[in-house]
């Protein structure tokens, strides 16, 4: 907020009051920064502006806007229709199609940016934003691919921003529960970690005696409705026409949600659920990079769609929290991990959006989604425990992550810390793009498809995908799998001009 202040200082509160477009949609309230250095609102708001509404962004708007510190100054969408009742909902925001003439036009007036677009366009706005010094809540995953998170990673330092990864469990409770209980040394040394959840709820990996190839994009085109920019939409993917919708086996309505399940725009599962659930044992054990990953994975997946369920191992290096390495496995598609032995048989077991399970040398303890329920098993070693706090808990536990970031921005960068700040966030995003990276691997021939041949060849003799059935070695320090070069297109892919990071 410095920053922002000190880069205002010479705008004139008459000059803005007659110029700004906050004015002319009819607010009363002038951001902080105008009123120069050292000055503060009356109100102490933040103006924000917000790019991706009609799904995950009309939760985060709500909450921002229940902080009772917070307002959104303007709001951007590329589809009018399904943004219409956000539209609606805040009629004194200016409204825009497309975010990059809304940063141009409009950011010395307003200090922070909300992203809440689908994944493939998450970093290009949000490294947007911070170069232009503005704070920022990006929903979860921050990036699309490994390369775009380790850019991100200390952009929030270098550009003195604020940020926030809408990861909302890394407010919980739970988590500083279960790090105090570790700590503590209640379960020993954790050696291996179980993560699941019942997801994809989307269509993923479709496999049925109608469908044998799976997920299918649609074959039909038609012109987009005049209300949605399809061009804008796609983004930093390749070009397509704009898809009719369920015409064969298959082939599903690609807009406005089943986008996740195509790697061209959306993350899987991994992406949706993996910054809620791995983030418990990352943060409890401090884990860093992956140094292996190896995966097997259900039916429907292909290169260019996710599988219908995937059984993901991750091995991280020791940390100063572990005496050794570490094993994090990752279920999805309802599989969950074997029963633990402490549980009496009446108590239910991996229900729900999923959960996470360390096992350690002295114990285990578990918890749900967003680290709810967290206790250590039996559960009877719950009765008269008494662990000191250790680590400050947010107000309001998780429906507190919104109001944390918005704080955090109005106390200025480096006054007050975030649960899920872009540093901490990147190493989470990266291993769950990791998982991906294998996930997608296997579909990865070896040979070009040209060679039929051979290709079909070394399929007989299961050597023609040679990402399947071994460990992929990642090098983190050169964002490079050592051992299987063909898996490494998914580090960084080519964007569709003239799409770019910014501020890197």
């Amino acid at each position: 907020m410095k920053e922002n202040e000190e880069k205002a200082d010479s705008t004139s509160r008459r000059d803005f009051v007659k110029t700004s477009a906050l004015a002319a949609a009819g607010f009363t309230i002038v951001p902080r920064f105008v009123l120069g250095k050292g000055y503060r609102a009356p109100s102490d708001t933040l103006y924000y502006a917000s790019v991706g509404l009609g799904g995950k962004g009309t939760s985060d708007n709500a909450a921002f806007v229940a902080s009772g510190k917070a307002k959104p100054a303007f709001l951007c969408d590329v589809d009018q229709d399904y943004a219409a009742h956000v539209f609606n909902k805040y009629p004194d925001a200016k409204k825009y199609v497309d975010w990059r003439e809304m940063f141009d036009k409009e950011h010395k007036n307003f200090d922070a940016v909300h992203c809440a677009t689908p994944d493939h366009t998450h970093a290009v706005v949000a490294t947007a934003a911070m170069a232009l010094k503005k704070h920022v809540y990006v929903q979860k995953p921050m990036a699309h691919d490994v390369y775009e998170a380790r850019m991100m990673a200390n952009m929030g330092k270098k550009y003195k921003v604020q940020t926030q990864m809408g990861n909302q469990g890394s407010s919980s409770d739970g988590v500083r529960q279960m790090m105090e209980w570790y700590d503590a040394g209640l379960i020993g040394d954790v050696t291996e970690v179980w993560c699941w959840t019942n997801r994809p709820v989307w269509p993923q990996g479709y496999y049925q005696a109608n469908t044998p190839n799976g997920l299918q994009w649609p074959k039909q085109s038609t012109t987009p409705p005049s209300t949605l920019n399809w061009d804008l939409w796609q983004g930093t993917a390749k070009e397509r026409p704009y898809p009719i919708g369920k015409d064969q086996p298959g082939g599903v309505q690609v807009l406005p949600f089943n986008w996740r399940g195509w790697w061209d725009f959306g993350t899987g599962v991994l992406g949706d659920m993996g910054a809620h659930i791995l983030h418990g044992p990352m943060k409890v054990l401090n884990l860093k990079y992956v140094d292996k990953v190896s995966t097997s994975v259900g039916q429907g997946g292909s290169l260019e769609t996710g599988p219908a369920s995937s059984f993901t191992t991750m091995t991280f290096p020791k940390t100063n929290k572990t005496k050794g390495p570490v094993k994090v496995h990752w279920l999805d598609g309802g599989m969950i991990p074997p029963r633990p032995e402490e549980l009496d048989p009446a108590e239910h077991w991996g229900e729900g959006d999923g959960g996470m399970l360390f096992i350690g040398t002295k114990g285990k303890m578990t918890a749900g989604c967003y680290a709810s329920r967290a206790r250590l098993l039996p559960t009877s070693r719950m009765d008269d425990l008494n662990v000191p706090e250790k680590y400050a808990r947010v107000k309001n536990g998780t429906e507190g992550h919104y109001a944390q970031w918005v704080e955090a921005c109005l106390a200025g960068y480096g006054n007050m810390e975030t649960s899920s700040p872009f540093e901490e966030a990147a190493l989470l995003t990266e291993a769950m793009l990791m998982c991906n990276l294998a996930i997608r691997g296997v579909n990865v021939p070896k040979l070009a498809a040209a060679d039929a041949q051979q290709v079909e060849g070394r399929r007989r003799r299961g050597a023609s995908y040679p990402a399947r059935y071994i460990d992929l070695i990642y090098d983190a320090a050169n964002l490079k799998v050592t051992n299987v070069d063909e898996v490494n297109q998914f580090v960084k892919r080519d964007y569709r001009q003239p799409w770019k990071l910014s501020g890197i």
